[in-house]
């Protein structure tokens, strides 16, 4: 199976030298696009397992002291287990990465 470029393009109607958007050039058009590179994606993940977990916390809190229901509390707490195993699975994939770059003999 073969992938075509313009399956893979945001904007489909620039692709294949089309005209680009009317008013705008080829850098402007780039420039009001947001770029997300792996760092700020990263980041933006971590902090939402970092707001899940403490969610999870603050609702267990509240369920031992008689304040939340036991299906909320068992629903945030799964939530947060489950933020903490894809945290744990994307450190041990960067890490796996990390030393197998280290292994490439340049």
């Amino acid at each position: 199976m073969s992938l075509n470029i313009a399956m893979l393009s945001p904007d489909i109607s620039r692709v294949g030298g089309s005209t680009p958007l009317s008013g705008t050039t080829p850098t402007t058009a780039s420039k009001a696009m947001p770029e997300n590179d792996f760092a700020q994606t990263m980041a933006s993940m971590a902090a939402d397992a970092i707001s899940t977990v403490k969610t999870g916390e603050t609702t267990a809190i509240a369920g031992m002291q008689g304040k939340a229901p036991l299906q909320q509390v068992v629903q945030a707490v799964m939530q947060a287990d489950q933020a903490l195993r894809t945290v744990v699975a994307v450190r041990d994939k960067v890490v796996g990465a990390y030393q197998e770059i280290s292994r490439m003999q340049i």
